[in-house]
C-alpha cells in the first residue's frame, strides 16, 4: 500500500487530530453541564440519556492528546538541544498555566460556590471578595459533606500542568539517553506488530485500570495521581516514539477499520455497564468489574488506533485553515471551560427549551473561543499569556509545534 508521505519535520495528520480532539473536548464539557455527573455548574434538568454519548470520547480523548503532544515534542527534540527544548516548553506552557489559575479559572469556582449556596439555603458560605479569597486560599468554601474547594486551582488546566511535568521528566531522560526517541521508536515497532498492535497496549491499559485505578482513582492533583500518570505519561512517551515511524503509520492505516469496529463494540459494552450500574450505591460483581476494566482499555486503545489510522490515511495536507486552527487551539483550550460555566449558569435562568439552550451554549462557546483568539493574538504580552509565540497581525508561514 502506498501513501503520501508527510513532511519529515511535521505530520499534518497529527495536527488535524489534535485540533479535532480539542473541539470534541469543548463539546464534552458542554455535555458535562447536562449529564448527571459532577461538574462546576449543573442544569436543573439533568439528561441521563446523554451518558452513552459522553462515553463515546470519555475513555480516550485525553490519552490521545498526550500521545499527540509526545509526538510534537519528538519533532522539537530532534532539532534542538535538551536545554533549548526545555526552556521553549516552559515559556510556552508555564505562563498560560499561571495566568489561567489566577484570571481565567476563578469564575468557574465562583459559580460553583454560587450554585452550592443556592442549593443549600442557610449555608454560611459567601462569595464576598471572592477573587481575593480565591488567590489567598482563604475562602473556606466547604460543603456539608466536609469536602472543601481548594484554591487557587487549575481545574481543566491540569492537562497543561501534567504536560509541562512530562516534558521536564523527558528532558532528564534525554540528558541521560539522548537517542531515547530512536530507541523507543524501535521498541514500539518491534512490539506493535500483528495482533500485538492491539493486544499489548490493551493489556497494559487494562492492568493499570485494574491495579492502580481502584486505589488512586483520578485526582488531577499531580501528586499521588498514579493511575493518570501511568496512562498519560506512557501515551506521551509512545507518541514521542512513533512520531517519525513510517512503519507504525502504515500499520495504523492497515488496521483502522478493524480497530474502529472493536472500539465501537467496546464502547457499547462500557456504556451499557455504566448505564446499568449508574447509581451511586451500585455494586457490580467484582468479576464483572474486572472484565469491564479491560473493556474500557479496549475502547481507549482501539479508538486511538482507528483515529491515528484514518488520520494518517486521509489528513495529510496542511494549508491556511490548519495553520490558523493549530495556532488558535491552545487559546481555545484556555478559555473554553470558563465560557461554558459562565454561559451555562446564566442561560439556565432563562427557562429556554433545553435543546435551544444547548445549541446557544455550543455556538456561544465556539464564538467566544474564536473571538478571544482574534483579540489576544494581536496584543503584545497578552498573546504570550495565551501560549502564542507572537502577535500574528501577519500569520507565520508555519505554525509552532503542538502544545
Amino acid at each position: 500500500m502506498t501513501t503520501t508521505a508527510s513532511s519529515p519535520d511535521r505530520r499534518y495528520d497529527l495536527d488535524w487530530i489534535r485540533v479535532g480532539a480539542f473541539f470534541l473536548l469543548i463539546l464534552y464539557h458542554v455535555g458535562m453541564f447536562y449529564v448527571p455527573w459532577d461538574f462546576h455548574v449543573k442544569t436543573p434538568h439533568p439528561v441521563a440519556a446523554l451518558m452513552p454519548f459522553m462515553l463515546l470520547t470519555n475513555p480516550w480523548r485525553l490519552t490521545l492528546l498526550f500521545l499527540v503532544s509526545g509526538a510534537a515534542t519528538r519533532f522539537m527534540a530532534d532539532k534542538t538541544t535538551v536545554g533549548k527544548l526545555t526552556w521553549a516548553r516552559i515559556k510556552r506552557l508555564l505562563p498560560p498555566l499561571l495566568f489561567a489559575m489566577v484570571v481565567i479559572v476563578p469564575p468557574q469556582s465562583y459559580y460553583q460556590v454560587v450554585e452550592y449556596i443556592a442549593a443549600h439555603p442557610g449555608t454560611p458560605l459567601t462569595v464576598d471578595n471572592f477573587w481575593l479569597r480565591y488567590v489567598t486560599a482563604s475562602g473556606h468554601w466547604c460543603g456539608t459533606d466536609g469536602k472543601c474547594l481548594t484554591t487557587p486551582t487549575w481545574n481543566h488546566m491540569w492537562f497543561v500542568a501534567y504536560l509541562l511535568f512530562y516534558v521536564l521528566v523527558l528532558a532528564v531522560i534525554l540528558l541521560i539517553w539522548r537517542k531515547a526517541g530512536e530507541h523507543i521508536q524501535a521498541g514500539a515497532e518491534r512490539a506493535l506488530k500483528g495482533v500485538g498492535l492491539i493486544v499489548w497496549p490493551i493489556l497494559f491499559l487494562g492492568a493499570m485500570r485494574a491495579l492502580l485505578y481502584p486505589r488512586f482513582g483520578e485526582t488531577h492533583a499531580l501528586i499521588g495521581d498514579h493511575y493518570v500518570h501511568a496512562v498519560s505519561f506512557s501515551a506521551f512517551l509512545l507518541g514521542f516514539g512513533l512520531a517519525k515511524s513510517e512503519t507504525l503509520r502504515q500499520r495504523f492505516i492497515a488496521v483502522r477499520w478493524p480497530a474502529l469496529g472493536l472500539a465501537v463494540a467496546a464502547w457499547a459494552g462500557w456504556a451499557t455497564y455504566v448505564w446499568v450500574y449508574r447509581a451511586d450505591d451500585a455494586n457490580p460483581p467484582e468479576a464483572l468489574r474486572m472484565v469491564m476494566r479491560f473493556v474500557f482499555a479496549s475502547d481507549t486503545w482501539c479508538a486511538i488506533v482507528a483515529i491515528l489510522g484514518f488520520g494518517a490515511k486521509h489528513l495529510n495536507k496542511g494549508g491556511p485553515a490548519l495553520r490558523y486552527l493549530t495556532l488558535g487551539v491552545f487559546p481555545f483550550y484556555l478559555v473554553h471551560q470558563t465560557l461554558i460555566v459562565i454561559m451555562a449558569h446564566n442561560l439556565a435562568k432563562l427557562g429556554l427549551p433545553q435543546g435551544l439552550e444547548a445549541l446557544i451554549l455550543i455556538i456561544g462557546t465556539f464564538v467566544g473561543c474564536f473571538a478571544t483568539y482574534e483579540i489576544v493574538r494581536r496584543i503584545p504580552v497578552v498573546c504570550w499569556l495565551f501560549g502564542l509565540k507572537s502577535q500574528p497581525g501577519v500569520e507565520a508561514s508555519r505554525p509552532p509545534a503542538l502544545a
